[in-house]
C-alpha cells in the first residue's frame, strides 16, 4: 500500500483541514461503543463536506486500493464503525446540514451528519415529528441511523426509520453517483433501492443525503409504571396488552438489574425491589389517560404488584428519562463490578415475536445462572426488541469467555423462538456469523451477491455484515 501518494492526493483534493493524520487523533476514530469487537488503525480520517468530496475520496480508495470505512458518530453497538488497519476514515459528521423541510409533502432533506436530536427540534418549530428515536438520539446521526436501520422506544406505535427514508443519495464504490427513491407520497417504479442501502452498514456505499418523511407532532402524552414480581410476568403482560388490541406509544421494560443500576447512577426514586417494571406511554392526548387505563387494566390481569400513572406531563418525561439513563448507568455498574475499572458490557440485541416474550426473559435468567456472568435486561418489549447486557470482566479470559458463551446461547434462543439475531443495532463484526445461521447458505449467496455487484473489489467497510 503506498501510504504517501494518497495522503497527498487527498490533501490536494480536500485541503489540508480536512485530512487527519495525527496519531492520537487517530486513535478517536477506531471503533465505535461496541466492546470486545476487533478494530484497526486507520491511515488516515478525511472529513468531507459534500458528496464531490466523497466521491474524491472514494475514487482516490479504489485507485490506491485502500480500504473505505464510513463512519457516523459512532454511537453504534455492533462494531460496523470500525476501523480496518491501513483505512481510510470517511467521518461524515462534518455533512452536517438540514437541506429542506417541506411541510406541505411533509418530508425533510438531509446531509448524514444531521443529529437526530436536531432534525427532530427543527422539525418541531413546524408542528412536524420525525418519529425514529434510537437511545442516542442526542448524539447519533441520521446517516448512521438509516445505515443501521435504529430504532427506539417509539417503534412499538412508529416503526423504525427504514419506514422514513423516501429516498437516498449514494456514492457506490465506483465513485459514481445514485440516487434511489422519490418524494412522492406514492411511489412503486422499479426495485426499492431506498430499502436495500438502508441497513447495509457501509458495505453498499456511502450515503451523502436523505430524505426522510414527517408525522403531524404527536399530542400530549401521558405514562405509566407497572411493577411485576418477574420479568417473564412482565413479558406476558406486553402479549396480553398486544392481544387486546392497545396500542401504546411506548413500552419499555427494565429489569431489577437495570433499575438498581439506575438509581444509584441518579437517584429517581425507582422501585429497586421490583423484579421488572414496564414503562408505557400514550400519547393520545385528551384520551391518553383512558388509553392509558386499559393498558393498567392489561397488566393488572397479568400479576403486576403496582400500577402507578404520572401525572402530567412533566411526570411522564422524567420517567422517559429513567429509561433514557440505562446505558450509562449500566456503563457504571460493570466498571464498578470488576476491580481496576475493566468492567465491560457485551450488549445483545435480540427480537422475538411478542408472544414468546415471557420464555425469552425466562431463558435469559437461565443462562445468567448458568453461564455464571450478570446479565441485565432492558428493551423494547413493545415490539419484542431485547437487550441483554452481559458484565464481563475484560481482564479475565475465564470470565470472557463465560460473558460470550452467554452472548451465543443468548442468540441461540432468540432464533429458536423464531426471532431475529438483531432488531435494531445491526450486525457489524459482532454478530456476522449469527447473521449466517438466521439467513441460512442461500440467503448468504444472496448476500455475497448483491455485494459482489456494487462492490466488487471489497472496498467498502470490508469485513462487516459478512
Amino acid at each position: 500500500m503506498a501510504a504517501a501518494p494518497i495522503l497527498a492526493d487527498l490533501r490536494a483534493a480536500l485541503g489540508d483541514a480536512a485530512v487527519i493524520t495525527d496519531p492520537d487523533l487517530l486513535r478517536g476514530y477506531r471503533r465505535d461503543e461496541a466492546d470486545l469487537c476487533a478494530a484497526g488503525t486507520p491511515l488516515v480520517v478525511v472529513r468531507p463536506r459534500s458528496t464531490e468530496e466523497v466521491v474524491a475520496v472514494v475514487r482516490r480508495a479504489a485507485r490506491y486500493g485502500v480500504p473505505v470505512v464510513p463512519q457516523g458518530a459512532r454511537t453504534g453497538l455492533a462494531g460496523a464503525a470500525n476501523a480496518v488497519d491501513g483505512a481510510v476514515v470517511l467521518a461524515m459528521t462534518a455533512m452536517d446540514r438540514i437541506l429542506e423541510i417541506d411541510p406541505v409533502s411533509r418530508i425533510a432533506v438531509v446531509q448524514p451528519g444531521v443529529v437526530n436530536a436536531a432534525l427532530a427540534a427543527e422539525v418541531a418549530k413546524q408542528g412536524l415529528r420525525y418519529p425514529p428515536d434510537p437511545g442516542s438520539w442526542e448524539s447519533s446521526t441520521i446517516g448512521g441511523n438509516v445505515a443501521t436501520n435504529a430504532g427506539g422506544m417509539c417503534c412499538v406505535k412508529y416503526g423504525v426509520t427504514t419506514e422514513y427514508v423516501l429516498g437516498l443519495e449514494v456514492v457506490l464504490a465506483s465513485g459514481e453517483v445514485l440516487r434511489t427513491g422519490r418524494r412522492t407520497a406514492k411511489g412503486v417504479a422499479g426495485y426499492d433501492l431506498t430499502r436495500l442501502f438502508v441497513g447495509s452498514e457501509g458495505t453498499l456505499g456511502v450515503i451523502t443525503e436523505v430524505t426522510v418523511a414527517l408525522r403531524p407532532a404527536p399530542e400530549e402524552s401521558l405514562s405509566l409504571v407497572a411493577v411485576f414480581p418477574s420479568t417473564a410476568t412482565a413479558g406476558s403482560a406486553v402479549a396480553e396488552i398486544a392481544a387486546r388490541g392497545l396500542t401504546p406509544s411506548l413500552l419499555e421494560l427494565l429489569d431489577r438489574t437495570h433499575l438498581r443500576a439506575i438509581e444509584a447512577y441518579q437517584p429517581m426514586g425507582l422501585r429497586t425491589d421490583a423484579a421488572a417494571l414496564l414503562l408505557a406511554a400514550a400519547d393520545t392526548g385528551s384520551r391518553a389517560a383512558d388509553d392509558l387505563a386499559l393498558i393498567a387494566a392489561a397488566c393488572a390481569a397479568s400479576g403486576a404488584d403496582e400500577v402507578y400513572a404520572a401525572t402530567d406531563a412533566v411526570e411522564a418525561a422524567a420517567l422517559l428519562q429513567a429509561r433514557r439513563l440505562a446505558h450509562p448507568a449500566m456503563e457504571r455498574l460493570a466498571a464498578q463490578t470488576y476491580p481496576g475499572g475493566n468492567g465491560g458490557l457485551v450488549i445483545d440485541d435480540v427480537a422475538v415475536p411478542r408472544g414468546a416474550l415471557a420464555a425469552l426473559l425466562d431463558g435469559v435468567t437461565r443462562i445468567a445462572e448458568r453461564c455464571g456472568v450478570p446479565i441485565g435486561v432492558v428493551g423494547h418489549a413493545g415490539d419484542g426488541n431485547m437487550h441483554p447486557n452481559i458484565v464481563v470482566d475484560r481482564a479475565d479470559p475465564a470470565n470472557l469467555d463465560r460473558g460470550r458463551r452467554a452472548f451465543d446461547e443468548i442468540m441461540e434462543l432468540g432464533l429458536s423462538l423464531g426471532g431475529t439475531c438483531t432488531g435494531e443495532h445491526g450486525v457489524g463484526l459482532l454478530k456476522r456469523d449469527w447473521l449466517a445461521r438466521e439467513i441460512g447458505p442461500v440467503g448468504v449467496r444472496v448476500h455475497q451477491a448483491i455485494k459482489a455487484a456494487l462492490d466488487p473489489t471489497g472496498l467498502l467497510n470490508p469485513g462487516k455484515v459478512l
